[in-house]
């Protein structure tokens, strides 16, 4: 009977080990979540990355391993104190989103390892090596926006056909946001459109670039891809609905805030194969022999109701090729 019992308990001891350790006091391991913005600023991040976490390498928040969050609220010169501060923490993992979070983050380690979610090029940032072997401690999920500002100001043309003068808003502080500028004029050049580019890193200033615009009779609006814009949507689409002017986004988000239009990639996807990659590190893998992951599927998101208030008629084969509709 003994021997039978002392089995038994060997074979519940692995799912027992959560238990026992935080009774024993040994510490599950930390994940480290460094951002460039505010707390979840696209409502569903924290869920979809621990679903990723789970398929990942079967954790559990709470259970098995546990998050601390960073957050620099958009002052990107609070990064390298909040990376820092997570070293020394000693997490096993660092999850960096953002550009200017990623950067931080790798220059505070070159130990502990980074997966990173940007919308930049993480080649170009001096992330990794490339894109199929990464080659450090860092590897991670790039969602190109940056590349797709052209796309969004065809879209906006289609919206628009005869606008004299189209804007742009632009952070200045994001690390690619002097390609954003020459991607966009040179998008403009093609079409031989007029744009006239605002620049805003604080909620301020944000403020003051809608008033320049409404000054300079802007017909329609571009805002670019930032994480701290992502974090000011709500004043954003309230401004740009003041500004009485069609305006197109980088992501879902700012249409359920009641933006107008969005082209991006699946956000969802990237974050949840963010968690996948955590899961797997905390399992053994290393980050170099991870490639960096890159998305399958962009959302063009339409919100009638917005065009309504703008007494804006959305062109039939834009309806046609919409992924959502919200009415």
């Amino acid at each position: 009977m003994r021997r039978r019992e002392f089995i038994g308990l060997l074979s519940g001891a692995a799912a027992a080990w959560p238990q026992i350790a935080r009774a024993q006091g040994i510490s599950s391991p930390v994940i480290g979540h460094l951002s460039s913005t505010s707390r979840d600023p696209i409502g569903y991040m924290a869920s979809v990355f621990r679903q990723g976490l789970n398929e990942g390498g079967g954790y559990v928040e709470g259970r098995d391993v546990a998050i601390e969050y960073r957050f620099a609220e958009g002052h990107y010169d609070r990064l390298a104190e909040l990376a820092a501060d997570l070293v020394r923490r000693r997490v096993a993992v660092i999850v960096a989103t953002g550009a200017a979070a990623a950067v931080a983050a790798k220059a505070a380690t070159a130990d502990i390892p980074i997966i990173f979610v940007t919308g930049s090029d993480p080649v170009a940032l001096g992330l990794v090596a490339t894109l199929n072997r990464p080659g450090s401690n860092v590897t991670g999920i790039t969602v190109i926006f940056s590349m797709l500002v052209p796309k969004r100001l065809e879209l906006l043309h289609q919206l628009v056909p005869g606008a004299a003068a189209i804007g742009a808003l632009i952070n200045p502080n994001y690390p690619e946001a002097d390609l954003q500028q020459r991607e966009l004029q040179e998008a403009a050049e093609a079409i031989k459109q007029q744009i006239n580019v605002v620049t805003a890193a604080t909620p301020d200033e944000i403020d003051k670039a809608f008033a320049a615009l409404i000054e300079r009779r802007t017909d329609a609006l571009l805002v670019a891809n930032d994480p701290f814009f992502e974090s000011r949507r709500e004043q954003i689409t309230a401004l740009a609905a003041r500004l009485a002017a069609p305006a197109i986004y980088s992501g879902r988000p700012y249409v359920e805030a009641g933006g107008l239009i969005s082209y991006g990639p699946d956000l969802t996807e990237a974050i949840r194969q963010a968690g996948i990659y955590a899961g797997r590190i905390l399992r053994g893998a290393k980050p170099a022999d991870l490639p960096v992951a890159q998305p399958t599927k962009f959302e063009l998101v339409i919100n009638l109701k917005t065009a309504k208030a703008l007494g804006l008629a959305i062109p039939q084969s834009l309806l046609a090729r919409a992924d959502e509709v919200i009415e």
